[in-house]
């Protein structure tokens, strides 16, 4: 069996002699190393933080006996690894997520707006980027929808666009006219820099997390070292003097096109398993 979790579905059980293959994209991040971000003061009413201060020596409990029936784990990145490491006392095998690089087209367009794609969601940190983008009184369009939207509009400034949830066709169109994209949260690996760099364009990312083993520095964008407006308002001031080649930011984000993913997921099982892995 393979599961493929973020939260509960590693603890699937199977029969007697299957073999558990888990491919993890996190250990549940809102009882780990990102409790406070989901329940903390301002996040969650009275009710919900104490129902999780009550629950929560448990689920972490639950959440590293599960893994212990897990025969193999494989992690979405470097980071997930170490946080596998940490919390379960496993080591895995890394392999990163399957991204369609070929689906996206390489675009010079320039529209003269940053671009953020994100749920707006507590963890991703829009925050941080709508209040360096007040700052710098530069366009910010983001694309995304989610529960911290009313609050998020009411941090906005005039330069601040929702664009609400967008399809594929459409999310393309704002990859290929952005100036750049602006990648403030820790992710556990992160398909929208590598989706940004197939369009030709550059990423300014918080130096943490998945963003560090996509992200070049110079070459397919750059980072910002502390997750607070001024330092994010530094980096896109930096940007404004640098110039990158967007052939070289595609050829880079095929590194993590599906296929690559697929070979590798087939060698491993096939190792694991000692059986030929099918289609």
């Amino acid at each position: 069996m393979i599961s493929s979790s973020h939260a509960a579905a590693k603890g699937a059980r199977v029969g007697e002699g299957a073999l558990h293959v888990c491919y993890c994209h996190s250990p549940m991040r809102y009882i780990w190393d990102q409790y406070e971000q989901y329940f903390g003061a301002g996040r969650a009413s009275f009710v919900v933080r104490t129902g999780m201060n009550y629950f929560l020596a448990g689920l972490r409990r639950w959440d590293v006996e599960t893994a212990k029936d897990v025969g193999h784990f494989i992690a979405n990145s470097r980071t997930v690894q170490a946080r596998i490491l940490k919390i379960y006392g496993r080591e895995s095998t890394v392999i990163y997520p399957p991204v369609d690089v070929s689906s996206f087209e390489l675009s010079s367009r320039d529209e003269g707006y940053f671009l953020a794609v994100s749920a707006l969601v507590p963890y991703k940190r829009l925050d941080v980027a709508i209040e360096a983008f007040n700052r710098l009184r530069k366009r910010l369009v983001i694309v995304g929808s989610g529960p911290e939207e009313r609050s998020l509009r009411a941090l906005a400034g005039g330069t601040i666009e929702f664009a609400g949830w967008a399809d594929e066709r459409d999310l393309k169109q704002y990859y290929a006219g952005c100036r750049a994209l602006i990648f403030p949260g820790v992710e556990d690996f992160g398909i929208v820099p590598v989706e940004a760099m197939a369009c030709g364009k550059p990423v300014i990312a918080l130096a943490k997390g998945g963003a560090l083993e996509t992200v070049v520095e110079g070459t397919t964008g750059l980072f910002f070292s502390d997750q607070t407006p001024e330092s994010l308002a530094q980096a896109v001031d930096q940007f404004e003097k640098l110039k990158f080649d967007g052939r070289a930011m595609r050829i880079h984000a095929a590194r993590f096109e599906r296929e690559i993913c697929k070979n590798r997921l087939r060698a491993l099982i096939d190792s694991v398993s000692g059986v030929a892995a099918s289609d």
